[in-house]
């Protein structure tokens, strides 16, 4: 029994709209809350959202506690005060406690947060590609001028540490 050709199509166009429809389920909504910040008011952002501040983007790399350097990659974000001061315009944080997916909290001090030297950043992108591709994002990254982030230059036992990676949540404390 031959199957009609109005049938193959409609069966043919139906698949393709049920592909297309995962496929767009799977890259997430762009209106996905991605990081909550948690200041004088709760905040979700978007990627679209995070996207629409200005960025900074160059390459960076990190020095961990066994000395090994992480494999330099192209960060895409917002640096972390300029995203406060858009959030919250008349908020000096004395600290931000920086919370992963997996539980790990990171507090930046205001001094790391200022520092123009290794400025702290939300970033978005990494090699060009962002969440849900990019598993291991957003993540605090720290981008000297010469992408390189050492221990003893950043006068820590690992500077690793500072690179959070699944950042869901941003508080602000005053």
């Amino acid at each position: 029994m031959a199957i009609r050709r109005p049938v193959r199509w409609g069966v043919f166009v139906g698949v393709l709209l049920v592909l297309g429809g995962l496929a767009v389920l799977r890259s997430g909504s762009p209106q996905e809350t991605l990081v909550t910040v948690v200041g004088p008011e709760e905040v979700g952002l978007s990627l679209s959202e995070l996207r629409a501040l200005p960025a900074l983007e160059q390459e960076g790399s990190y020095q961990n506690q066994f000395e090994n350097w992480s494999t330099p990659a192209r960060y895409r974000g917002v640096p972390l005060l300029e995203l406060l001061a858009h959030l919250y315009p008349e908020l000096q944080p004395e600290s931000v406690t920086v919370v992963a997916s997996d539980g790990y909290r990171l507090s930046l001090s205001r001094e790391r947060m200022n520092d123009p030297r290794y400025p702290v950043v939300l970033a978005y992108a990494k090699d060009g590609v962002a969440p849900p591709a990019w598993e291991e994002g957003p993540r605090i990254v720290v981008l000297p001028e010469d992408g390189r982030v050492s221990n003893d230059e950043y006068g820590a036992e690992s500077a690793g540490a500072y690179w959070v990676r699944d950042v869901v949540r941003l508080e602000v404390n005053r």
